[in-house]
């Protein structure tokens, strides 16, 4: 009875993911579809995390979502132990889940607990974030709390072009470095916001200053890439908007192309985005992220994880078709 109630209690509606609700535009009534069943599989895998009496529960029951959105219901599930980690009297129910099948999908894990940490009070984000131990990819976190702020409070962050000021998360980190990874996250709302037009998104994008446009079309190209939503015609007018930003949608496709490989839940359109943003198969761009990734992680005046996404652009800009 009490893991129903806490269920009810943390987890969103339904309604909440439809695009008439949130406002966002729709292309096409399959394009909504889409969308609105990745949001769907979010909350399905939130209610399965918020509800779980123990993180193998859960696994179980995301394994029987449908793969092309599996990964959406392991996200939802990242943000419920993180939020049930954050609570009062919370636990470390993330660290096991990443510990066993969360593993394979940790980098929707970690955007999962950033959206934990856009729903929590500041004071509790040690306890929420505290299985984001990975040096690298602990920054995929910002890009979740992103994703969730474009998504839930479009008109300030997308329509009037919020920048967080001095953002505490992660500790010690100069500049505004923290909010290029936002802007990412804010990128593959836009992607949403935009009902998948990518016409749409970009002309978005192009409203914001210059110097965020990059990380913008960053998050667009792996929205493209791992939620889809498009025909290879469509993937060219993004590809043609982005101009001089085309070597960051090719690393944002290969980070969705790593994503979905690592998941064992590659599908037709992951795969079509990746041989047209990157010049070569999603496995073979998954590779080149794993081959470029800095080892030993130092971070210095630039962080680590924008070297790597920086390496990355660089080897499409010569290689793909950046």
């Amino acid at each position: 009875m009490w893991r129903k109630v806490r269920r009810r209690v943390l987890t969103p509606g339904m309604s909440e993911t439809r695009l008439d609700t949130r406002g966002f535009h729709e292309k096409t009534p399959e394009a909504r579809r889409l969308l609105e069943t990745a949001g769907e599989m979010f909350l399905t895998g939130y209610a399965y995390a918020a509800e779980a009496k123990t993180v193998q529960d859960a696994e179980e029951r995301l394994e029987e979502l449908p793969v092309r959105f599996r990964g959406f219901g392991y996200e939802g599930a990242g943000m419920a132990f993180a939020m049930r980690d954050g609570l009062p009297f919370g636990g470390r129910l993330t660290a096991q889940f990443l510990a066993s099948r969360g593993d394979e999908h940790v980098y929707m894990v970690y955007v999962g607990i950033g959206w934990a940490m856009a729903r929590l009070p500041r004071m509790r984000w040690s306890k929420a974030s505290a299985a984001a131990t990975d040096p690298l990819l602990r920054w995929l976190v910002l890009d979740g709390y992103g994703f969730h702020q474009a998504y839930f409070h479009t008109r300030r962050y997308v329509e009037d072009q919020y920048v967080e000021p001095d953002f505490p998360w992660p500790g010690g980190v100069a500049g505004d470095r923290a909010g290029r990874v936002i802007d990412q996250g804010i990128g593959r709302a836009m992607w949403f916001v935009a009902g998948t037009d990518p016409d749409l998104c970009a002309t978005m994008i192009e409203k914001f200053a210059p110097e965020r446009q990059s990380d913008l079309y960053s998050g667009a190209g792996l929205a493209a890439t791992y939620a889809g939503g498009v025909e290879p015609d469509e993937l060219s007018v993004l590809w043609e908007r982005a101009g001089t930003h085309r070597s960051y949608v090719a690393q944002a496709a290969a980070f969705a192309a790593e994503a979905r490989v690592r998941a064992g839940l590659l599908v037709p359109h992951t795969e079509m985005a990746a041989q047209f943003f990157c010049g070569m198969s999603a496995r073979d761009a998954a590779d080149v992220t794993t081959r470029l990734r800095p080892n030993p992680v130092l971070d210095g005046a630039v962080p680590a994880f924008e070297v790597w996404r920086d390496r990355i652009a660089d080897e499409f800009a010569g290689l793909g078709r950046g």
